[in-house]
């Protein structure tokens, strides 16, 4: 399932919960408790916490399982694949991958295996906390520790520290991509970033989210009952991501955007990309 799908279904999960609901209690979550559920469901699909198919379910041999600690205490979940031996391997080059905002690692490892077999790149797939078998609960400060953490052990590890590093970042992970390679772009290793069909905000996106509901009830109960106009709604957004004041500030590394007509999420942005400040050749 594609991350803008896992979103798109546990946003309408939530909303049908909350009508079915009875009336709260005098005491209840805040709102941007749920708002962080929509924005983070981890648990979508189900059993994505707990169940993770692994890199051997797709035929990859050649892995790693990872357990890795951040200077926060929380414990991360990792995938690193090795590059195939001979041929067109390009042993030399790492992929630090990112994924949505929904399911696990396990659910991109066929991305992954991409990277391997066709660009014969080795990669490392990062689970963020709250996500997957890693501990924790999401949210932007914490993710980008992870992010670090893990762009900090590809750069420690023996077998990787002396690798060229690309970041791929997929609709949220591009958001957490470009706040990494912002942060490490006078890191020699680091070559390139790849972003596909990211957002420029979070709060930019929510109006965007709300009005591309394709079932017209659906879309009215949000914008007239359950949760307030789409405008109000990013103001209740304390997860910022705020990309659009980061990557005019990367100008060390070349940018690749890709993005896709069809995404139900982030809207597609038309060619050439909004930033003609972007100076990275």
């Amino acid at each position: 399932m594609a991350a803008g799908d896992c979103c798109y279904v546990e946003f309408v999960t939530i909303l049908q919960a909350k009508v079915r609901a009875p009336s709260p209690p005098a005491i209840s979550h805040p709102p941007h408790t749920y708002y962080r559920a929509l924005i983070y469901p981890s648990h979508v699909p189900n059993d994505s916490r707990n169940q993770v198919p692994r890199p051997s379910d797709f035929g990859i041999t050649d892995f790693e399982e990872l357990m890795i600690p951040t200077p926060d205490d929380e414990k991360l979940s990792a995938f690193y694949i090795r590059a195939p031996k001979g041929g067109r391997a390009r042993r030399n080059v790492t992929v630090l991958m990112f994924h949505g905002n929904a399911g696990n690692i396990g659910h991109r490892v066929p991305i992954a295996r991409m990277f391997v077999q066709q660009m014969g790149c080795s990669v490392f797939m990062l689970e963020y906390r709250g996500y997957g078998l890693s501990t924790g609960s999401p949210d932007e400060r914490g993710i980008m520790i992870d992010a670090q953490t893990a762009y900090d052990y590809i750069r420690r590890r023996a077998e990787t520290r002396d690798n060229d590093i690309v970041i791929f970042g997929q609709s949220l992970g591009g958001a957490v991509s470009i706040q990494l390679a912002a942060k490490n772009q006078n890191d020699g290793n680091l070559i390139g970033l790849v972003l596909e069909n990211t957002f420029m905000s979070m709060r930019k996106l929510i109006p965007s989210y709300v009005s591309l509901i394709s079932f017209q009830p659906l879309r009215l109960l949000i914008e007239d009952s359950i949760i307030p106009p789409a405008r109000y709604l990013t103001l209740l957004c304390h997860q910022v991501w705020a990309s659009d004041l980061y990557l005019p500030t990367i100008t060390q590394i070349p940018i690749l955007f890709l993005s896709g007509l069809k995404d139900e999420i982030v809207p597609y942005v038309p060619s050439p990309f909004p930033y003609p400040s972007l100076s990275s050749e």
